[in-house]
């Protein structure tokens, strides 16, 4: 009896004392930072998603157009406007070729400039009137794409490429005017300059037109044939 007293005494010491000494550790909790993000899992064999691509507009020509291939106001390149052709000749030297073209275009003749057998620009003056040596320089008009404005358009340049330099564009063309087609910039770089397109009485027009046109022959778009480009430019 005694025995199975002391027994059980001591087992039920036994369980006190581990029981005591046996606490329950609390469940550890995943630590999650403030700043961190979660990184998407690629699933194996599933492709990217590819962003969705535009086309770029055409952005404004940067470059440095030296002044003996410059259109400006005044004039392009050396011949300026209100300078004599005897002082140009003087200017250019020897380097240059004056040769008379007549008829150049309606109403006008014209001396070409040439440079190393290419023609730089022409010298407008009026039909059946020669310029002198003596006589002044009116006006002007190149049909090489190595003159430019200062933001660098000139014959040859796009005229998306245009747009992008002066703003918008609007094309027009008068049959009272011999056809010829020309455009105007929102941002035009100045009066005296004109950029000369196609003409209606060649097919060769640029822009595209309704039917109508308007008073007096005129006729004006904004919309034009993609490839357009810019076929001269006249300062006068």
């Amino acid at each position: 009896m005694k025995a199975r007293f002391f027994l059980s005494s001591s087992l039920l010491l036994l369980m006190t004392l581990v029981g005591c000494s046996t606490a329950t550790p609390p469940t550890p909790q995943a630590s999650v930072s403030p700043t961190s993000t979660v990184t998407p899992q690629t699933v194996q064999g599933s492709p990217s998603p590819t962003p969705a691509t535009e086309s770029p507009s055409p952005s404004p020509v940067s470059e440095t157009i030296s002044e003996s291939q410059k259109i400006s106001a005044t004039g392009i390149g050396p011949a300026k406007l209100g300078m004599t052709l005897g002082e140009l000749k003087k200017e250019l030297g020897s380097k240059a070729e004056f040769k008379v073209q007549s008829p150049y275009i309606v109403d006008f003749d014209a001396i070409a400039v040439s440079q190393n057998g290419k023609v730089q620009y022409y010298i407008l003056y009026p039909a059946g009137k020669p310029l002198s040596d003596s006589g002044k320089i009116d006006a002007l008009v190149t049909e090489n794409s190595n003159y430019k404005t200062e933001k660098g358009v000139g014959p040859g340049t796009s005229l998306k490429q245009a747009e992008a330099a002066y703003g918008d564009a609007t094309l027009s063309y008068n049959l009272d005017n011999e056809g010829r087609e020309y455009v105007r910039f929102a941002n035009q770089p100045a009066k005296s300059i004109s950029f000369r397109l196609g003409n209606a009485n060649d097919a060769s027009l640029i822009g595209v037109y309704s039917s109508k046109s308007g008073s007096g022959g005129l006729s004006e778009t904004k919309q034009f044939k993609d490839a357009a480009s810019i076929r001269s430019v006249e300062v006068n």
